[in-house]
């Protein structure tokens, strides 16, 4: 049997890069479609010798889309590590820093990375299937997304000085106060968050009322689901213990964060650099969970928050009440998780002790072991940190949202990949789907990977009438 093979590189519309290969048999159908990670991860070794409390600077480092993340998941491992448990009022700007992380991150991806498909369709021509295509079909929504960005983009300055890679946690809590003009200012900007989310959740609707077929069979399989959870069983995105609920939503496993290891494990395929965590007791791949959005609201029987949680409940009624596993669900569940995080900087804002200078706890009981978790945007962030005596790092394990969602990610370009290329022509359009079945989890593979040398690029000179002068590529 002859078999004749695709291949999508780079993969668009994501942070970082991948390919998707698609291997064809004899009649055009498709055998197996992979996604490949083909870059080497390299940061946990180079991190190995440093001292714990550079970690929060330096991690931030690996992705310039959620510095905070790992800024925060850092400063939480460092906390451990050295027993400095921050004050409350610390404990609350730092949520409210990840809360300006989180509007910003999913506001980006569903306006300026998933809604060219969802706004101009799958099929769209290529040419405008961007975010200029947006600015096009409806400059007015457009300009609302990118103010929406600002908001959590400002939060994040507001405390950490600067708009990425954040000076603000250290060991034991933040370094920095909240004024109250600075309050004053964040609540400003409040409702109209919550009213271009608001826009978008209706554009969601719509759009999936029009394409139910196409909800009905792009990449819908079912899998356990990972995360935080308030010990109510509330979404929960800064701390809380971990929460694993199985396909069928039976509660599996609840424990604290720093038994993780005791509960997954990573498994390895040749066809990629990026591992495969799962849960110990089912194996693999029967321990699979995917984790994230759509994660997350699989696991919340509530939201602490008015608005969000009258979302949850319609989005809970979509497969009766069971978890939801249409991969197409998680920009809607990523617009409810920006509602939530739009009044939670409300509630946090109007907390007395947001802006109480008591910041920060100096006194150590040094463990030397540390583990610091969050939900990233895109689904569960763990940093756990191992130092000798004197704070050098011995060991650093970093399992990132990506990370756990691969196995997911891979199934879901397969399932696509069979659905939509059924013969020898194989429009354009069948391509992007499978795109967009990766593009759906919203992966952040600079955290994910990182690559050992030179990483390739092309630079276009171009004349002022348009005409291409000369071109520089430097390859891989």
């Amino acid at each position: 049997m002859s078999v004749q093979k695709i291949t999508i590189e780079p993969v668009t519309r994501i942070e970082g890069h991948a390919k998707v290969t698609i291997r064809l048999k004899d009649d055009y159908t498709v055998e197996r479609a992979y996604m490949h990670v083909n870059e080497f991860r390299g940061f946990e070794k180079f991190c190995e010798g440093r001292l714990y409390f550079e970690m929060p600077q330096i991690t931030p480092r690996i992705c310039g889309i959620c510095p905070v993340s790992h800024h925060l998941a850092s400063a939480k491992a460092a906390d451990a590590l050295t027993g400095q448990t921050p004050p409350r009022p610390a404990n609350l700007l730092r949520e409210l820093m990840h809360m300006g992380q989180v509007v910003q991150s999913h506001g980006m991806h569903f306006f300026e990375l998933a809604g060219p498909d969802l706004l101009l369709g799958f099929d769209a021509s290529p040419e405008i299937r961007s975010v200029v295509g947006l600015i096009g079909a409806n400059p007015e929504l457009t300009v609302k997304a990118v103010q929406l960005r600002k908001f959590g983009q400002e939060i994040v300055k507001t405390l950490g000085g600067r708009k990425i890679h954040p000076i603000f946690a250290v060991p034991g809590g933040v370094n920095k106060t909240l004024t109250v003009a600075e309050r004053d200012s964040i609540l400003k900007g409040v409702d109209a968050a919550i009213e271009t989310t608001q826009i978008g959740l209706q554009i969601m609707k719509e759009w999936a009322e029009k394409n139910a077929e196409d909800i009905a069979k792009f990449a819908v399989f079912p899998s356990g689901y990972f995360g935080l959870t308030t010990p109510d069983n509330a979404l929960e995105l800064y701390d809380g213990d971990i929460r694993l609920i199985g396909a069928d939503g039976a509660a599996l496993e609840r424990f604290p964060v720093a038994d993780y290891l005791d509960h997954i494990a990573e498994h390895v395929e040749n066809w990629s650099y990026l591992k495969f965590p799962y849960y110990k007791k089912l194996g693999y791949p029967n321990g699979v969970y995917r984790v994230g959005p759509l994660g997350r609201l699989n696991l919340a029987e509530k939201i602490h928050t008015p608005l969000a949680n009258a979302e949850l409940q319609i989005f809970k009624s979509l497969n009766g009440g069971k978890p939801v596993e249409n991969t197409l669900y998680y920009h809607y569940a990523r617009l409810i998780e920006i509602l939530f995080t739009a009044e939670r900087v409300r509630v946090l804002c109007e907390d007395e002790d947001i802006t109480s200078l008591e910041i920060l706890n100096t006194r150590k009981n040094y463990v030397g072991h540390g583990v610091g978790v969050l939900e990233a945007p895109r689904g569960t962030l763990i940093h756990d940190y191992t130092a000798d005596e004197d704070g050098k790092l011995l060991r650093v394990n970093l399992i990132v949202s990506t990370g756990h969602n691969n196995w997911a990610m891979t199934t879901a370009v397969d399932s696509v990949a069979k659905t939509y290329i059924q013969g020898p022509d194989v429009p354009e359009g069948a391509l992007n789907r499978v795109e967009a079945a990766i593009r759906a989890y919203d992966p952040c593979l600079s955290c994910s990977t990182h690559a050992v040398g030179q990483m390739p690029i092309q630079v276009d000179f171009v004349a002022a009438d348009g005409s291409l002068v000369k071109t520089l590529t430097r390859e891989r």
